[in-house]
């Protein structure tokens, strides 16, 4: 078995989860046993500034004893950097060392960090192509790994409609990324008039304000682990809207996947990897003005047997390019030395 020490940002952050933690019982099958190091501290800094020498200096102080141990491993696997935006103890970890990246961080910090980490590494992991284009000017030994879905956990349900009109426009994140969905809001609170028994979703860990969109009409739920899927289940379009930014173009379109996975056909912004996913099949639609977002909803609401053929293809595209089980054996040829 081929021992890999897997330096994380914590048990709650999300890249965590679905880089590392959700591989580990495929990997298992593969000859690799993965121990996951989380920072218990948190890699992101507390808002309040004041505190952040203390938070710095615990969050490092509780990851040397962990550094010390990954000289007994046979891989060490840094998923990002330790502390949000430095370059940190990483160089004392034990080697080879393999740089997972699913963000474009080198955007912070004029990315010296980035840069560094890169060099220290002996692979560099990449969730696109735009992070993979970047990094080897720093690594000449790149590989694009997508973000992948556990297509068994995320999966199509049967949804009951009393009425026909009666459906759920979903956006699954965290409230940092609100204002994404407040960016369409005129679309949304659009579609929604033209349609008063449509109900938007928001699965997020806080409430968001909208101004346009009727907030009776706004269905919140606080995300939490347990009921993630089911919340998307119950969804009938899936939304991710992005602005056409350095740092929306390092996006791994997890959120995307997550909807096709289970079924639900997307209206998403096509920028960065959301293009590329959207290039494979006619499973969601781009969109780009107010107009195009808000047509894009309303030809979905209006027709169900495009929302059904949308997200049947949805799901073989996650299945078929994305699934645990399609990324796992590309994940472990790069874990092998």
């Amino acid at each position: 078995m081929i021992r890999v020490a897997a330096f994380t940002g914590g048990v709650a952050v999300p890249s965590a989860r679905f880089r590392v933690r959700q591989y580990i019982p495929a990997l298992l099958h593969h000859g690799f046993t993965v121990t996951e190091m989380p920072s218990r501290c948190g890699v992101y800094p507390p808002q309040n500034k004041l505190i952040r020498p203390f938070w710095a200096g615990a969050t490092l102080a509780e990851q040397i004893p962990n550094v010390i141990k990954s000289h007994c491993y046979d891989v060490v696997l840094l998923q990002r950097e330790m502390l949000s935006s430095f370059a940190t103890l990483e160089w004392l970890t034990g080697t080879p060392r393999v740089l997972d990246v699913d963000d474009a961080i080198f955007l912070q910090r004029n990315g010296g960090f980035a840069r560094r980490l890169a060099r220290i590494s002996d692979r560099v992991l990449c969730g696109n192509a735009y992070l993979a284009e970047w990094f080897s000017a720093w690594n000449k030994n790149i590989f694009v790994i997508p973000t992948a879905v556990n297509t068994d956990r995320y999966a199509p349900v049967i949804k009951q409609r009393e009425h026909e009109d009666e459906l759920i426009i979903g956006w699954i994140g965290t409230s940092a990324n609100l204002k994404y969905v407040y960016a369409v809001e005129a679309a949304l609170a659009k579609a929604m008039a033209i349609y008063p028994k449509v109900k938007l979703r928001i699965v997020s860990d806080k409430m968001p304000l909208f101004r346009r969109v009727d907030m009776s009409r706004c269905e919140f739920i606080r995300w939490s682990e347990s009921i993630e899927v089911e919340s998307i289940q119950g969804m009938d379009i899936g939304i991710m809207p992005l602005e056409d930014s350095a740092w929306a173009r390092g996006k791994c379109s997890y959120k995307m996947l997550q909807y096709m996975a289970c079924g639900i056909p997307v209206v998403v912004s096509p920028v960065g990897m959301n293009a590329e996913v959207l290039s494979i099949a006619n499973s969601g639609v781009g969109a780009i003005s107010m107009d195009e977002w808000c047509d894009a909803i309303v030809s979905l609401i209006e027709d169900s047997a495009l929302r059904k053929k949308m997200g049947v293809l949805g799901r073989q595209v996650a299945v078929g390019s994305f699934s645990v089980t399609k990324v796992v054996p590309q994940i472990a040829a790069c874990l092998t030395f």
